[in-house]
């Protein structure tokens, strides 16, 4: 991607006194979701639920989930900062807080979280802090950001199991944040479904070849 390696230190995370301001209208996004024609801002369908994940450059990410069984809709945006309706160059620029993220709305009763929570663990290395691979910066942060009290409780117990299995492997201590979900502001309409309308487009996502004991499909 095209965060890192310039400038200033972006792996310190900025206080909410150094962070840019940002504006009050959203910046605009994609329509419709280009995979499935969906449109991009539906409310989540009664019996669903939705969830969000950081795991690096959100163009790979989001392949992940869409790929997975269960899915109904993905978009990508920026959480976990500061700056209101934030530009993909604010964000580069690390000075607005925000992680890089995935919103997903599932159907439970064909994916279960904890499955979502596997793919997460497996598709990126958790260890890494600030960066993921080559990409550096706070915005490339592991995090899941949890939409219920019982997402937060399943993503405490796999990170604890998980963290078992990467320190057996040689692996350090696990840095994903686990937080309730704060604001998620769309990204820019490019961005949506990155991958799907550039198949040979770059994606720096890779896992630690470790797999997750929990979330294993039934």
């Amino acid at each position: 991607m095209f965060g890192f390696g310039l400038g200033a230190d972006k792996t310190r995370m900025v206080s909410a006194s150094e962070a840019l301001p940002g504006r009050a209208e959203a910046i605009p996004t994609a329509d419709t979701h280009a995979v499935w024609g969906r449109p991009l801002r539906a409310p989540v369908p009664e019996g669903m639920q939705e969830a969000m994940f950081g795991m690096g450059c959100f163009w790979g990410v989001e392949r992940i989930f869409w790929q997975t069984p269960g899915i109904w809709l993905t978009m990508v945006g920026y959480a976990g900062g500061f700056t209101h309706n934030p530009t993909y160059e604010e964000v580069c620029s690390g000075k607005t807080g925000h992680n890089e993220v995935v919103r997903v709305i599932f159907d439970p009763a064909q994916v279960s979280y904890e499955a979502l929570l596997r793919r997460f663990w497996e598709g990126h290395d958790p260890t890494q802090g600030m960066r993921q691979g080559n990409d550096r910066g706070t915005q490339y942060r592991s995090g899941i950001y949890c939409c219920s009290e019982a997402q937060k409780a399943a993503a405490e117990a796999t990170r604890a199991a998980y963290a078992t299995r990467l320190a057996e492997a040689g692996h350090g201590a696990i840095t994903t944040e686990i937080l309730a979900a704060p604001v998620f502001y769309f990204a820019e309409e490019y961005h949506q479904q990155y991958l799907h309308k550039n198949p040979q487009g770059y994606c720096g996502i890779g896992g630690t070849g470790v797999s997750c004991p929990i979330g294993l499909p039934t």
